[in-house]
């Protein structure tokens, strides 16, 4: 069964986020609190959603996303945040569940666009998200900027007078 996320299953999902990071290795990079996870998913201007997939009323997976916008079709879009199903529960169809939901509300809202990144590394999600259709971006590289690098950047800023 897949669902909307409650403030009451912030810690659930805060400790998935954590079962992710670790598999993703880089559990030191998980830092959110439940207090950020909160005010984002359910304070007065939520930054993004979650759905829970629950097998026999007990949580086993869950999607984080939020929205996006494409100025080449003028719409909306979904971006998935994170994707993730515990251990004992994959192959059982919640991954797949939790992306058609997503998929779902792209087509009832009128979003032309559901996006995410994975790891090169790990093949398994790879070969499991070609399954279902999806294209990699193979011309696209992901570019981040954070820590000092950030910090530098904003200093230069003209921006609200400075």
């Amino acid at each position: 069964m897949i669902r909307e996320a409650t403030p009451e299953d912030v810690p659930v999902i805060l400790a998935m986020i954590g079962e992710l990071a670790a598999y993703e290795r880089a559990p030191e990079a998980a830092q959110a609190t439940e207090a950020q996870l909160k005010e984002a998913l359910f304070g007065p201007q939520p930054a993004a959603f979650a759905l829970i997939a629950e097998d026999a009323d007990a949580p086993v997976g869950f999607a984080l996303w939020f929205r996006n916008f494409s100025t080449w079709t003028g719409t909306h879009g979904v971006y998935l945040e994170d994707l993730y199903v515990r251990p004992e529960a994959r192959g059982s169809g919640h991954g797949k569940a939790l992306l058609a939901a997503l998929a779902e509300i792209c087509v009832a809202r009128g979003y032309e666009r559901f996006e995410w990144s994975v790891l090169d590394w790990n093949e398994p999600s790879i070969g499991f998200y070609r399954s279902i259709g999806a294209q990699p971006m193979d011309e696209w590289t992901v570019f981040r900027l954070t820590g000092e690098a950030l910090h530098n950047l904003a200093d230069t800023s003209r921006v609200n007078g400075a």
